[in-house]
């Protein structure tokens, strides 16, 4: 064999089955706290679906709001509220609704290392941003704060 300079590594950090229903369990926990049934999604660090839950009485249509947001988040490694207003449209439009700046999506990072994005939709701003900090938490994961 001949050095290619390149090597592989079988330890690349995912989110397991296990931290994914962690997070869900947590985020729907906060939401029932605060008596604000959530949209709640989970993708994985290329945008894969890997959980998308609507509470019952949640917003239809934040379904899409939250998976837009966990995409975001893990498209671009920072929270949704810190896309930049002057792009936030022409951006959202180029991507047909898939990268928006609403607040209540944040990326997943352990350890230095992003796993994904948790989107969470159907409160306010800030509720949806203190549910995905619950289900961050729950799982030991770097947390934000709403102005970061």
């Amino acid at each position: 064999m001949t050095d290619t300079g390149v090597s592989f590594s079988c330890m690349h950090p995912r989110l397991t089955d296990h931290a994914v229903t962690t997070m869900l369990l947590a985020a729907m926990a906060a939401a029932r706290a605060m008596a604000q049934p959530q949209c709640i999604a989970l993708v994985d660090a290329s945008g894969v679906v890997l959980a998308h839950l609507r509470m019952e009485g949640a917003k239809v249509l934040s379904l899409h709001s939250a998976l837009a947001k966990a995409e975001t988040a893990a498209s671009i490694n920072v929270p949704t509220h810190r896309v930049p207003t002057g792009v936030a449209s022409a951006i959202a439009a180029a991507t047909g609704g898939r990268v928006t700046s609403l607040p209540g999506g944040l990326p997943i990072r352990l350890s230095g290392h992003l796993l994904g994005g948790i989107g969470i939709g159907s409160g306010t701003g800030d509720q949806d941003i203190a549910v995905a900090m619950a289900a961050l938490r729950a799982i030991g994961a770097e947390v934000f704060d709403g102005s970061s």
